[in-house]
């Protein structure tokens, strides 16, 4: 099996770990980056096409294509689901297609197809101005989610709870999405739909993120993961225990929701990360990304649920019905976490020996390097790495892991926008 793999915008070296990992598979794997370094890659398996231009991305491609005869076209990249889409199309192979794409990628469109797919979902508006957020926001009654539509990683997304709140974080947002990796790393030359800011109702109850395979007409919930996160008035996304606690008849009531917000995305051959939250006592669908989940979540779905995310990706590129499951769990208990510092610039990092050599740390990454800048919000959401351990139940799995957490140490030098 021959791949081409894309990021419009290269991040760092974020995903090099997963191409290596899709090439243990036996697949033969190139890489085409829209705009990034000259050395990301092996020479004769890489190109650069200096641009984020979809028609240059799509010319490139098509030429390499002519020699190479790629059998599909992947992404990890939440910035590149629309710029495979219109690279597949444009080879002839595989795809869920660009308005799928599009709908999967803009939260906005993604409502918009929710509702028309009776998929269920938060009270939602796309606001151009304080004035509107704070119009929707006595709408819907406070508290209220401000978030943006081309937004990732929880970044600019915060929780409010009154209308001064809501001014503020409505215009620190505003602002912040002018800046934002995500946002500034889309193909260009396609419309993507707005971006700019939605104000959402708010959900109540527990989040639950899930790695789901849609083939036809059967839609499986491979891999199913609480977040035992406490929340704030930012959203870290950074605490998680699998398998799900969730009751059978939870479990089934969620399958039927991420089916309808599925195919209403119009994703009928696509992996997905789906993110869905309870609210008096259903389902209700915060996103669905047609692309597999960040940080751990493919090994947390290997460990837990014997679902393997990174395999469906690489089958479903070439159109290979992947070998998938309804969620079964293994036993085995994971809790996982991403690692969060304080904002500033990277001096150092240190991670122990009795942390990185533990058989019980099945997850140890760290993405930051010395010199990065560590946002943190209201300025950004980054962090420096993720850290999953094993254990016998979720208090062992949980002990474990704070244990290591807190042997990890950062050392940080100010940065002027953490100074503010």
């Amino acid at each position: 099996m021959k791949l081409l793999t894309i990021e419009t915008v290269q991040y760092l070296s974020y995903y090099i770990s997963r191409y290596r990992q899709v090439e243990a598979f036996g697949v033969d794997l190139y890489v085409l980056n829209g705009e990034g370094t000259p050395d990301f890659w092996p020479e004769e398996k890489y190109r650069l096409a200096g641009t984020r231009d979809v028609a240059r991305i799509v010319e490139l491609a098509q030429e390499w294509h002519k020699t190479e005869q790629f059998d599909g076209v992947i992404t990890f990249s939440e910035s590149a689901v629309i710029t495979v889409a219109a690279v597949a199309e444009g080879l002839g192979l595989p795809t869920i297609g660009v308005a799928a794409a599009k709908a999967s990628r803009n939260k906005y469109l993604m409502r918009q197809a929710h509702e028309r797919g009776n998929a269920p979902h938060p009270a939602f508006r796309l606001v151009e101005s304080a004035e509107d957020a704070l119009a929707a926001a006595e709408e819907f009654g406070y508290p209220v989610i401000i978030k943006p539509t081309l937004g990732a990683g929880s970044n600019y997304v915060f929780k409010v709870d009154d209308a001064a709140e809501l001014a503020e974080r409505h215009a620190q947002a505003k602002e912040g999405i002018q800046k934002m990796f995500w946002a500034n790393s889309e193909v260009a030359g396609l419309d993507l739909g707005p971006n700019g800011l939605l104000v959402e109702s708010f959900l109540d109850g527990k989040e639950y993120l899930i790695e789901a395979v849609a083939w036809d007409d059967e839609v499986y919930l491979g891999s199913v993961v609480d977040r035992i996160t406490v929340e704030g008035a930012t959203f870290d996304d950074d605490v998680h225990h699998a398998p799900t606690s969730m009751s059978a008849e939870d479990l089934a009531a969620v399958h039927e929701v991420v089916k309808a917000g599925l195919w209403s995305q119009g994703l009928r051959r696509s992996v997905a990360h789906a993110e869905v939250r309870f609210h008096q006592g259903k389902p209700y669908l915060l996103e669905i990304a047609a692309r597999v989940g960040g940080g751990g979540l493919d090994e947390i779905a290997r460990l837990t649920a014997s679902h393997d995310p990174i395999k469906a990706v690489a089958d479903i590129g070439a159109g290979v019905r992947p070998q998938v499951r309804h969620f079964r769990p293994t036993g085995v208990h994971t809790a996982s976490m991403c690692l969060i510092s304080d904002g500033g610039v990277v001096r150092s990092i240190d991670v122990p020996a009795e942390v990185a050599d533990s058989a019980k740390a099945f997850l140890l990454k760290i993405t930051a390097r010395p010199g990065d800048v560590i946002l943190r919000p209201p300025h950004g959401n980054t962090i420096f790495g993720f850290l999953g351990t094993t254990g016998d139940s979720l208090e062992d799995a949980m002990a474990t892991m704070n244990e290591f957490a807190e042997k990890i140490t950062v050392e940080l030098d100010p940065h002027p926008a953490e100074e503010q």
